[in-house]
């Protein structure tokens, strides 16, 4: 054991990068296997939890393809599991100077715990959709959470400081808020629309063409926010600029995808695209956020450009 705790890393180092970024894209996979699950009809592949049958625990020779989809998609979070294991494993000897990176770490691993449980409770339930719309956001947010590692883990530990002006942080946050909204508006859009994951499950009972149209409203807020966020660190010479240009790039993609989807009789690819883009969206943010502040002994650029500005 003394020889293993001095193995692990007392720095962040390379084993701790690589299933840093290992975690966030099984993380965001877990997402599109999920999607595939219920795009392709399969959530009731497997009918029972935790086992695929009453008597066994994989898919037999009488089930169909689905039961594949959907165990699959289990197997996937042994895989996210495990990867969320090391991560707390590799952080272990960091957990006192770098609190920031373990309570992270422990986060994604009973997050992983967590969403386990709540796929049990989606097959017990026939795949309520509003079990099934909560075990998405839970997903995203545990790609935000990874997303946050990865930026935490290439800063300095120790306090941190304001890098922006205060309406600018204020703006931020304002369009976090509207991102949450889009997000929810969505789950609902799609818990009332036609891919429920069995064709015995039952729909959410909102109006589903109505729920695309309110969905749509906080989409386009979002964009204009974000714009102005760029425009402004552009000015500014913020530090938020490089983030703020790629979340505004991702939401042009996800509002043309969801476009065509909603043109086109929601085909299931496109569906299932739309729920990445979706997670990558609220994980670009996250970083947004993040950038906000800085390690309070960073060097200062934009000093007098943000001084000047509040």
């Amino acid at each position: 054991m003394h020889r293993f705790a001095a193995w692990l890393p007392d720095r962040v180092d390379g084993r701790i990068r690589f299933f840093a970024w290992l975690s966030f894209v099984v993380e965001t996979v877990i997402i599109a296997t999920g999607g595939a699950v219920r795009l392709t009809g399969s959530g009731l592949g497997c009918p029972t939890w935790p086992t695929c049958t009453a008597d066994s625990l994989i898919p037999t020779e009488e089930l169909t393809y689905h039961s594949l989809i959907e165990f699959g998609n289990r197997l996937m979070t042994g895989v996210v599991g495990i990867v969320a294991v090391i991560v707390v494993v590799l952080v272990w000897r960091l957990r006192r100077e770098r609190r920031d990176l373990w309570t992270l770490a422990l986060i994604v691993l009973l997050g992983v715990v967590a969403q386990a449980i709540v796929g049990g409770v989606t097959v017990w339930t026939g795949l309520n959709p509003f079990i099934v719309g909560f075990h998405y956001v839970s997903s995203l947010a545990l790609v935000c959470v990874t997303a946050a590692f990865l930026v935490r883990m290439r800063e300095e530990a120790g306090p941190r400081e304001r890098a922006v002006p205060g309406w600018y942080q204020g703006v931020t946050h304002a369009t976090s808020a509207v991102l949450a909204l889009t997000i929810v508006f969505g789950v609902l859009t799609t818990g009332a629309g036609p891919h429920s994951g069995d064709a015995a499950a039952g729909r959410n009972g909102f109006h589903a063409e109505l729920l695309e149209h309110v969905h749509a409203w906080p989409g386009y807020a979002l964009l204009a926010l974000t714009l102005a966020l760029v425009i402004g660190a552009w000015r500014l010479g913020l530090p938020t600029l490089r983030w703020s240009l790629v979340l505004l790039l991702i939401e042009l993609v996800q509002i043309a995808v969801g476009l065509y989807q909603a043109r086109n009789g929601l085909p299931p690819l496109l569906v299932g695209i739309h729920m990445v883009l979706a997670a990558l969206t609220a994980a670009t943010m996250t970083v947004v956020i993040l950038r906000l502040k800085r390690p309070a002994a960073a060097e200062r650029p934009a000093e007098a450009s943000v001084a000047a500005s509040r």
